[in-house]
């Protein structure tokens, strides 16, 4: 990568590991600060569902020996963060014996599957949309109907979802409520398979991109504007290119560099919005397993998740970064 210093290779890695660990403190602190015990709120549960439990003191004293919580804060932390080093996220409070690195593995695929495809579409089309609102030589017609496409920006993911729901759902049944994939199904590589899951998530993914496509799209336009007028543009022109070369080769791409940066900020956005998406439909990702740890009360379970969307939205902010060579080589990080 050219113009790529060691300098700013390791200060950028020095501000990935800090934000990691600021992330990391914060959601060791925050659920300490809510109410309730956690040991002691999973054996109500238990005795809501068989009645009574015999010595439910001396149990929660055991279980919270065993989870390290009669510790002080202070060795909490450090055996905490300790384990956090080697992604040893512990067992979850509600669901023991099972570990929090197991219930993650078996979620996180589809957290990454939901955002991946609804980042990409969303950056694509509403940098696409932008760029043709701004471009002079964009029909008329066209240019009076791309900002219908944006009117549903303003509006939260989860309403949105609520919205697709009650439509698409409830009302037209074109598209199921809930779940992931079809009943009867198991997870596999089969068409069948892959084909229910991309109908289950036909409106989880909608709820994401049309929440955020006007973001790119407002922001692409500024861009596009600044590019009118440049001299590379003046001499595409006089050269005689096409205007879809000038359009795509010359004034996309000089605008675009801003947006993936604004791209490396979104991402934390997009990844809580997620959060809620996937818990009104029901996904078994990311979002629903935090749902469950808010719910009981399971700190471990809490812990685990923020602190993987933390490391995930940290490492895809710290690539891009470091890609801005390859994406405009008039970018040095050297010293001049």
């Amino acid at each position: 990568m050219r113009g790529l210093t060691k300098e700013y290779v390791l200060k950028r890695l020095g501000m990935y590991f800090l934000t990691i660990w600021l992330g990391t403190t914060m959601i060791f602190t925050m659920p300490r600060l809510a109410p309730g015990d956690p040991v002691a709120a999973m054996v109500s549960r238990m005795s809501g569902q068989a009645g009574y439990v015999e010595n439910s003191g001396q149990i929660i004293e055991a279980w919270r020996k065993k989870f390290g919580l009669d510790e002080p804060w202070p060795v909490q932390y450090v055996n905490y963060i300790r384990n956090a080093l080697t992604f040893e996220l512990g067992y979850s409070l509600a669901s023991f014996p099972i570990k929090v690195e197991e219930m993650v593995a078996r979620a996180l695929p589809w957290t990454l599957g939901l955002l991946v495809v609804a980042t990409l579409l969303s950056f694509i089309g509403g940098n696409t949309i932008g760029a043709l609102l701004a471009w002079r030589r964009t029909p008329r017609m066209v240019r009076a109907l791309l900002p219908a496409s944006l009117t549903i920006t303003s509006v939260p993911a989860f309403m949105l979802s609520i919205m697709l729901i009650y439509l698409f759902a409830y009302w037209l049944r074109w598209f199921p409520a809930s779940r992931a994939f079809g009943r009867g199904l198991k997870p596999g590589l089969d068409f069948q398979f892959i084909g229910s899951m991309l109908y289950h998530g036909t409106l989880p993914a909608l709820s994401l991109i049309l929440t955020s496509m006007g973001f790119w799209a407002l922001g692409m336009r500024g861009m596009m504007v600044t590019t009118d007028g440049e001299d590379y543009m003046i001499l595409a022109n006089a050269k005689g290119l096409g205007p879809q070369r000038i359009f795509w080769r010359y004034a996309v791409r000089n605008a675009m560099l801003p947006q993936f940066t604004a791209l490396a900020l979104s991402l934390g956005t997009l990844a809580g919005g997620a959060i809620l998406v996937e818990s009104l439909f029901a996904l078994p990702g990311m979002g629903s397993l935090l749902y469950q740890g808010i719910v009981t009360n399971d700190y471990t379970l809490i812990q685990g998740v923020v602190f993987i969307l933390i490391v995930a939205t940290a490492t895809a902010a710290l690539i891009i970064d470091l890609i801005y060579p390859l994406l405009d080589p008039r970018i040095t990080y050297a010293r001049t």
